[in-house]
């Protein structure tokens, strides 16, 4: 299993913080916030890692980063030229990832939820994560018959379940086909729902979680500092 952190964007939500930096660099707690996906990935066993960010700050990005030794892993960097979408910085990871299976987290997703058991139990195609929200229509949201996911609606004005699909996916290699296979969206991206749509669409036994641990968004300004402040004093 290769691990993909995707840590890309120019963090708007976050302005004037991201003025001079990524916003995966700004402290949470005592440490960067891209060290919160780092270690989810190396505490289940993921030590092959790619880091996907723009080519302002790529620099500071290795500089903090370096090999991975800190980390006990070995970092792998890749520049996304242009802002064209989740599914479109997954793209430039297909030759990293070969014929292996991957886990790819947003680098703003912080969570409490040990992957080790989902990494070592996957065989499927995808995989996704959910969480209950109150506010689902901000979210790509599961669309399910019984326990069966049959799709993921992206903000939905009437969402069918207050389950939001969260930054956490695992995907057997076929997800480079499906990036292949979609369309850019209206706003010029290759949007991760639709990836996820077709992988659900062409395979009979997708997976999912609905999790019952801690998760948060940390790219915007309330999320940020409620999360510093809660790891911080947890720390």
């Amino acid at each position: 299993m290769k691990g993909i952190i995707l840590a890309g964007g120019s963090g708007t939500r976050l302005y004037p913080l991201t003025k001079v930096t990524n916003k995966h660099l700004l402290p949470i707690g005592s440490f960067p916030m891209i060290h919160y996906p780092i270690t989810s990935l190396t505490n289940a066993g993921i030590t092959d890692i790619m880091v996907i960010t723009g080519t302002e700050h790529m620099g500071d990005m290795i500089t903090l980063l370096g090999s991975g030794q800190e980390y006990d892993c070995e970092f792998t960097f890749r520049v996304q030229d242009q802002p064209d979408g989740i599914a479109g910085a997954l793209r430039l990871c297909e030759n990293f990832v070969s014929d292996d299976n991957c886990t790819v987290i947003l680098g703003d997703n912080i969570f409490s939820r040990d992957l080790t058991q989902d990494v070592s139990e996957f065989n499927e195609d995808i995989k996704l994560f959910f969480i209950e929200v109150n506010d689902p229509h901000r979210f790509g949201v599961g669309v399910f018959d019984k326990d069966n996911l049959i799709k993921v609606e992206e903000k939905p004005t009437h969402p069918k379940s207050n389950l939001a699909c969260i930054g956490i996916y695992m995907y057997s290699n076929k997800v480079f086909d499906a990036i292949k296979a979609i369309k850019k969206s209206r706003r010029g991206e290759y949007e991760i729902t639709a990836v996820n749509n077709y992988l659900l669409k062409n395979n009979s036994e997708p997976s999912h979680v609905v999790l019952q641990d801690s998760w948060v968004d940390a790219g915007t300004m309330q999320s940020y500092h409620n999360t510093s402040r809660m790891i911080y004093e947890n720390e």
